[in-house]
């Protein structure tokens, strides 16, 4: 057989599998996304739950578009610092991350709203923002702000602490704390507290060299940074937070106008399936987190609903008050979340 005549058997050997490439709406060539996020790195099956989700979103991702789409994952912010990432990912310079909602207040304020203190007070309550008016409206400015939002998870919080336990406002009255949030922090200042802005993946440093003496993140945080080495009392989420962070996988509008609809549609489809191990997950790191501090000889109480009470009459009259005021349209805002 010569050689022409090979290449045109060989041709017409591979067309079925070209045509049913084409026909199922994928592109030949495969494209890389890569996905940052500042939590410890890990694999489908253990590890920071965080990351784990990431990992499995690629995975199903790349499965269900048949490998036209696959992923660089990059975790503990070693593709680019942790509050980099969301103007980079407005930008389209990076593709997705899983990023802590409030941490993008400084360009786009709405966005407090995702650890406004005493606002979420439940898991339950979390779960209905995405279908809710006030999920809608967040979806729309964060839409028109370059970014789209594809895991909807809500995290509790508790407080680790190298000095006195956190229960009550009172408890933090000369304390240097990190809150989470520009809201967070108000609320703290007007308790007496002191505040440090860090992002959660330097906690260890600042509260081994004591610029922080008490650190609220989620239960996850608390577990994945190891703080139990350095903390005295602990207080637990698993029954009541007054701290609930959002944060979702989201990705660049931009890349994500730039696939074929079919892709498209498998990105929406698997991070909306994501949401449910999210959830699980989250609930089941606070229930662990109790055992793995009182292990290493962490004091450790449950929050209490009076409690919450106590921080809600200082979150309204702080936090809430001034993003109603400053924010643009944000007293509606706040309105449509109370409503959830």
């Amino acid at each position: 057989m010569s050689v022409t005549r090979r290449a045109v058997v060989g041709a017409a050997l591979a067309a079925p599998a070209i045509i049913a490439t084409s026909r199922l709406g994928w592109a030949a060539d495969a494209k890389v996304l890569k996905i940052s996020h500042q939590f410890p790195g890990g694999t489908l099956e253990e590890g920071d739950f965080r990351d784990r989700i990431v990992r499995r979103f690629a995975a199903e991702v790349e499965k269900r578009t048949a490998g036209t789409l696959k992923f660089e994952i990059y975790p503990n912010s070693s593709l680019m610092k942790t509050l980099a990432q969301f103007s980079a990912v407005r930008k389209g310079a990076l593709d997705l991350s899983l990023y802590p909602l409030p941490y993008a207040g400084g360009e786009v304020p709405e966005t407090n709203l995702g650890l406004m203190p005493c606002l979420v007070t439940s898991y339950e309550q979390g779960r209905k923002w995405r279908t809710a008016p006030i999920g809608e409206e967040m979806s729309r400015i964060l839409d028109q702000k370059g970014v789209k939002l594809l895991t909807w998870i809500w995290q509790a919080g508790g407080t680790a602490s190298r000095a006195g336990a956190v229960m009550n406002p009172d408890d933090v009255k000369g304390m240097k704390i990190r809150g989470g949030s520009r809201e967070m922090d108000m609320m703290l200042k007007a308790a007496g507290a002191a505040v440090s802005t860090i992002p959660s993946n330097e906690l260890y440093a600042g509260m081994q060299t004591g610029a922080v003496d008490a650190a609220i993140t989620s239960s996850t945080s608390l577990i994945s940074f190891k703080l139990e080495e350095l903390s005295k009392h602990l207080t637990v989420p698993r029954a009541h937070s007054y701290w609930f962070m959002m944060e979702p996988l989201m990705m660049s509008k931009t890349i994500f106008d730039g696939l074929t609809p079919d892709q498209r549609k498998v990105i929406e489809d698997v991070g909306l399936e994501m949401e449910e191990f999210g959830y699980k997950a989250a609930r089941e790191d606070d229930e662990r987190i109790a055992a793995i501090y009182g292990k290493a000889g962490v004091a450790t109480a449950d929050m209490t609903a009076e409690a919450v009470g106590r921080w809600t009459a200082i979150a309204r009259d702080t936090a809430w008050k001034d993003f109603s005021e400053r924010v643009k349209d944000g007293a509606r805002l706040l309105k449509l979340a109370e409503q959830v």
